[in-house]
């Protein structure tokens, strides 16, 4: 029924179509096992770009899939996964030549949003306290596949205009910082991750020496749905 609902809320929100993550929920059973609890994370990304002119946040979507292995301190755990789902970028910014003058004029006195989208991987450590509470920290390691600047711009005689740019041959692939986070467990410490994460990233993204410093920062809040974690915990019992 928990995966049931899950996926009906994610399918509605349009943000269910990743492979990887279907195959993950299907075997989420097998993957749970006393001492690993797996799990889908998602929920809201606000992001924006250290170094980068007026970059303002921009809102959008995290979707993966965690691991928390349990260490010899059960209050202990290495968290870990996959956020599958997990773009980067900035809002508001200023819009640049496109290197035609048709354009250019189009999009005179618009804006941009640049989205970096990255496969995300963290690696953290977990303390739980026994009010169900828990603080995390650690690195995060990010691989580029999809950089798009998208121009906007509304005019009285036209309504709005957007055009789409591909910007991935600028920024570097990997990414790399620091993330910490708070959150608590419901049901007892056997439901539902409600958390919060600061990332910020060390690595400077862009490829272009001219503009240095750009580095990506996000906040998220998440919803971290335990898979099979039920059945995993009975089976330790038995």
């Amino acid at each position: 029924m928990k995966k049931a609902l899950f996926l009906v809320l994610f399918l509605l929100a349009g943000r269910f179509a990743d492979a990887q993550v279907l195959i993950a929920l299907i075997l989420g059973d097998t993957l749970n096992t006393g001492k690993i609890e797996f799990g889908l994370d998602g929920g809201l990304n606000l992001v924006t770009m250290d170094g980068v002119e007026r970059a303002g946040y921009l809102t959008t979507w995290n979707l993966g899939f965690y691991f928390d292995i349990k260490l010899k301190d059960p209050s202990w755990m290495i968290h870990t996964g996959v956020i599958v789902k997990s773009p980067m970028g900035a809002d508001h910014l200023p819009v640049y030549s496109l290197g035609d003058s048709e354009l250019d004029s189009e999009f005179s006195g618009g804006s941009v949003t640049r989205k970096l989208n990255y496969f995300n991987v963290p690696v953290m450590i977990k303390y739980r306290t026994k009010g169900h509470f828990y603080v995390e920290g650690g690195l995060q390691l990010g691989l580029l596949y999809k950089a798009v600047d998208t121009f906007k711009n509304t005019v009285p005689e036209g309504g709005d205009l957007s055009y789409k740019l591909d910007i991935e041959d600028r920024y570097h692939r990997l990414d790399a910082g620091a993330v910490v986070g708070i959150g608590y467990r419901l049901l007892g410490g056997n439901g539902m991750n409600l958390g919060l994460r600061y990332y910020y990233g060390f690595a400077d993204v862009a490829i272009d020496d001219s503009t240095p410093g750009q580095r990506n920062q996000s906040i998220y809040v998440t919803v971290g749905i335990p898979i099979g974690a039920g059945k995993a915990s009975k089976k330790g019992q038995s």
